[in-house]
């Protein structure tokens, strides 16, 4: 009897200590591998086209490849002269509109023009440059350059002596050719290598 006593109330015991005792488990030495994180992108990668979608996102974008502007020439049927480029199509075909006009001394109209005042009114309605009236102070206008660098547009100078002031202006063209109003046939075509332009031929210059 005593000794069932003693057993019940040792069973009792047990029951409290285990209410009030908890037991944890022994920790690790070795910390468990933690998972993998995923990348951090705008959308999940499920696929390798996602990937790619998410490297390009981190490449910077190229830079735009330049403009490339091809300029095509074009012949002039009057002139019978071919230019690389349209840089001075207006130039041209306005010049070559007067062709034709009579020489009138101080006048720059289509009813007769001097040859002043045929590139003073071509270079005002082409460029918007006002040019001195006169050739001879029309050359002050120009910057003076040498004759194997003559462009289409530059301005060309003649004199008959090195004592005499300037006394014609034209505009060059092309191939030794410049367009002009001459005292004998009015705006005319011209080349530099004819005699009496050969033997005045002054200097070119360029408005700048």
């Amino acid at each position: 009897m005593t000794k069932n006593i003693i057993l019940s109330v040792l069973a009792l015991m047990a029951l409290a200590l285990s209410y009030f005792y908890e037991v944890t488990p022994a920790r690790s030495e070795t910390p468990a591998p933690q998972a993998m994180q995923p990348a951090i992108t705008p959308y999940a990668i499920n696929s390798p086209q996602d990937m790619v979608k998410a490297l390009e996102l981190k490449l910077p974008a190229p830079p735009p490849a330049p403009e490339v502007v091809v300029e095509e020439g074009f012949y002039s049927k009057r002139l019978g002269i071919r230019f690389k480029t349209d840089r001075n199509k207006r130039l041209v075909d306005l010049a070559t509109k007067w062709i034709g006009t009579p020489y009138r001394y101080g006048s720059n109209s289509k009813r007769g023009t001097d040859c002043s005042g045929f590139v003073s009114r071509i270079y005002r309605e082409v460029y918007g440059i006002n040019l001195s009236r006169s050739s001879h102070s029309m050359f002050e206008d120009v910057q003076r350059i040498k004759r194997g660098n003559m462009r289409t547009g530059d301005l060309v100078f003649f004199r008959r002596s090195p004592k005499e002031p300037i006394f014609h202006v034209g505009i060059y063209l092309k191939n030794n050719k410049f367009i002009h109003a001459s005292t004998s046939g009015g705006v005319m075509v011209s080349s530099l290598k004819e005699a009496f332009y050969r033997n005045n031929f002054y200097a070119a210059g360029r408005v700048i």
